[in-house]
């Protein structure tokens, strides 16, 4: 009995005790499990709570449209085309009965769909990433496709359609390093896109939606939706046409010079107007990382990293506001405007200046360029119109550095221009404090210091405007594509620096300069032009640079409404001058954007009679009889192949095209349905010819010739080299031959 109440009592105790070991196990466990829970809940609980909305809710960003750019007569210079990017998430790829969708029945319609390769398809299917793309850039029509199929087999999962944005360049090379280009994300990298980023960009949007187990909308849910703010279009100053026309002639200067660039810059004085900015080499807008450059292509993959890279930058510099040049004897001009303004030359017809064909400076002769036939006695226009350098280090001992500096300082040479170009660079002077006799004399006309083209071009509108100085100006007006408001760029006056009749002088002794001084190949027949010609020389130690052949053209020379620079790096043709480099170059230009832009000429001249030109007579549609006949009679020569019955054939084409004006004994070449094989002529380097060798030159290699002026060929519109088709027309500018040219 005793052991049975002592088993009993045994028992007892031992589950009172297992009873209590579970309920302090239970115990901790709780407590554990109340720190967890507190720990959750206010330790992690915020972050917890993000990263359960971050999957349960799809966050999907809204790119804006990035705003458009105009040119100043409403072209498109650069736009946003709307392309859709096909892309797979390929673990996620479900039918509506949440059933995997097969890898290969994917992979096998795509690749009919888009044209690709089953097995590459398939492999980026197979592929562990959480979005492989699929096809880019694909048609409306396609995408509808696409969607119709996803529909019908019940795809409700994993394949999405997302429309991007490219920028489209419509005019390809036209002012490429002045607009630069985007990204692929649509930012901007270079030029205007770069600096404008801000105004042409916008602001992204968002849509929030709720997600299923699946990773699919929930239909119906809640969204968030916050709108895209589309970036602002902008409107610039320049102008396509003359924007080609600068782009035209600056690329064959640089090619017939074999030259290793340059730029223009085309300014209104008036109101600071960027008319045109023309750098080359360039480069197509729509691939900026591929060379235009034929011979560089073909060497491009041979080529190191680096060398690509040094060479792109190269190209997408905009050298008319990032690169430095020594202006050269064009900046004698600044010099001229600080002695008449000052007082220090009164009268510029008056003689007070000597060259014996150099000047002693401390240690040194600096000679002049024509130290072979001195310029002897001169006045301060007649020295700026022999561009004399002994005469105008004797101007700089008058005026001093101080003074000097002081109209440096007043014409903005010591500040960029303006913060709406990309990367511009400023000026690089000596410290005042530091010039000595010989800095001095550099400075009088234009060398040993550095300025940006910008600047340059600035300075000398400052002078054609009556001697105010407006802040170039490249954006006209800016439209804000949501509210519609838009925002004209009103002129920025800085400050009075001359005088109006200090201004009033300094464009007739401009003028003085083409019509009687080195300036003359820069004339315009009908119109007043003003200039002046630079020739910077390279330092001994930098002798590889080259020299730079510049010219500074205003037109007209009373009340100018165009300033125009050119600048040739390193020409190393016939000759290095500004005056016989350059000066041409401003010559074409003006010819052609005098006359765009309503300048009344005063022409009164006409080509010789002997040269005198005749309208091509339209011959389409008539037979190879009667055409014959028309042009004989207008006193033009008639090629055309083939053995053809001359009463029944009917001409279908003419080469120059109806309404070109051609001198008489011009060949005119036409073409029936049965004979139409073109040919393809070399044209050749007309430079320095006479008319008549001109006119043989091009006749031996079926051309036809447009004659401007008389005298020597000094320019052709079409660069020797090129290929044309027989028949076409070249015109050429002459004028009488001249000496010197600095």
């Amino acid at each position: 009995m005793n052991k049975k109440v002592n088993k009993k009592i045994k028992t007892k105790n031992i589950n009172t005790k297992r009873l209590v070991g579970c309920l302090i196990v239970g115990l901790v466990l709780l407590i554990l499990l109340i720190i967890r829970i507190c720990w959750l809940q206010f330790i992690q609980g915020s972050s917890l709570r993000e990263e359960a909305y971050t999957q349960q809710t799809t966050n999907r960003t809204i790119a804006p449209e990035r705003g458009t750019i105009y040119d100043s007569k409403g072209k498109v210079l650069a736009t946003s085309l709307s392309t859709d990017t096909v892309t797979v998430n390929p673990s996620n790829v479900f039918y509506d009965n949440d059933s995997e969708v097969p890898k290969e029945f994917l992979a096998s319609y795509f690749s009919e769909l888009f044209k690709l390769d089953y097995n590459e398809t398939l492999e980026k299917l197979s592929s562990e990433s959480t979005s492989v793309t699929i096809a880019k850039k694909v048609e409306k029509d396609t995408i509808d496709t696409l969607k119709d199929w996803l529909k019908q087999n019940d795809i409700v999962s994993g394949v999405n359609i997302t429309e991007k944005t490219t920028r489209h360049y419509p005019y390809e090379t036209l002012a490429s390093s002045l607009i630069g280009f985007t990204g692929t994300d649509n930012q901007g990298l270079m030029g205007l896109e770069n600096s404008l980023d801000s105004i042409l960009a916008g602001t992204a949007g968002t849509v929030v939606t709720s997600l299923d187990s699946i990773n699919g909308e929930i239909p119906n849910s809640e969204q968030t939706y916050v709108a895209a703010k589309n970036g602002s279009d902008v409107t610039l100053t320049i102008d396509v046409y003359i924007q080609a026309i600068a782009d035209k002639y600056l690329e064959q200067a640089v090619i017939d010079n074999n030259a290793d660039g340059g730029n223009v810059i085309i300014m209104n004085p008036n109101n600071g107007d960027i008319l045109a900015m023309s750098t080359y080499p360039n480069y197509d807008l729509n691939t900026p990382f591929t060379p235009i450059d034929e011979e560089i292509l073909k060497n491009w993959d041979t080529l190191s990293s680096e060398e690509q890279n040094d060479y792109l930058y190269s190209i997408w510099s905009n050298k008319a506001v990032q690169s430095t040049y020594e202006p050269g004897s064009t900046f004698k001009l600044i010099t001229a405007a600080t002695a008449i303004e000052e007082n220090i030359i009164t009268n510029v017809d008056e003689v007070l200046f000597s060259c014996y064909g150099s000047e002693t400076v401390a240690d040194r002769n600096i000679k002049c360029w024509r130290s072979y036939n001195p310029h002897g006695y001169q006045s301060l226009k007649q020295a700026l119109g022999n561009s004399c350098n002994p005469a105008f280090i004797q101007l700089a001992r008058k005026i001093g550095p101080e003074t000097l500096y002081k109209y440096y300082e007043a014409f903005g040479l010591f500040e960029k221009t303006s913060t709406k170009f990309y990367g511009e660079s400023n000026s690089i002077f000596h410290d005042l404090d530091s010039i000595g006799e010989v800095d001095l004399a550099t400075l009088s006309f234009g060398q040993r210091f550095v300025i940006t083209p910008l600047q340059m071009v600035t300075a000398i509108s400052c002078i054609a405007n009556e001697g105010t100085l407006v802040e170039p100006k490249i954006i006209k007006e800016i439209t804000d594509t949501n509210t519609k408001s838009v925002e004209v760029v009103e002129t920025n006056e800085i400050r009075q620096v001359l005088s109006k009749q200090t201004s009033e002088t300094l464009m007739q002794m401009m003028d003085y300069v083409v019509t009687d001084g080195t300036g003359k190949y820069a004339q315009v027949q009908g119109y007043s032009i003003g200039g002046k010609s630079g020739t910077s020389e390279p330092i001994d130690s930098k002798k590889d640079e080259g020299y730079v052949a510049s010219f500074i053209g205003v037109s007209p020379t009373s009340n100018a409404e165009v300033v125009i620079l050119v600048a040739i790096y390193d020409p190393k043709g016939a000759s290095y001058q500004g005056g016989q480099v350059a000066g041409p170059v401003v010559s074409q230009i003006l010819s052609e954007v005098l006359p765009y832009l309503g300048i009344t000429s005063s022409n009164t001249e006409n080509t010789p009679e002997v040269y005198s030109s005749v309208s091509l007579a339209d011959v389409r549609g008539k037979t190879i009889s009667e055409a014959k006949q028309i042009l004989a009679n207008a006193g033009f020569n008639v090629i055309i192949s083939g053995n053809e019955d001359v009463n029944a054939t009917l001409i279908t084409d003419q080469v120059p095209k109806p309404g070109t004006s051609l001198i008489k004994d011009s060949n005119v070449y036409l073409y029936t349905e049965a004979n139409n094989e073109r040919e393809l002529v070399t044209v050749p380097n007309l430079k320095g010819l006479s008319v008549s060798e001109a006119i043989n030159t091009l006749k031996a290699n079926k051309l036809n010739i447009i004659i401007d002026g008389s005298g020597i060929v000094i320019s052709q519109d079409i660069s020797s080299g090129k290929q044309l088709e027989r028949g076409s027309t070249i015109t050429v500018t002459m004028q009488q031959e001249l000496s010197g040219g600095y």
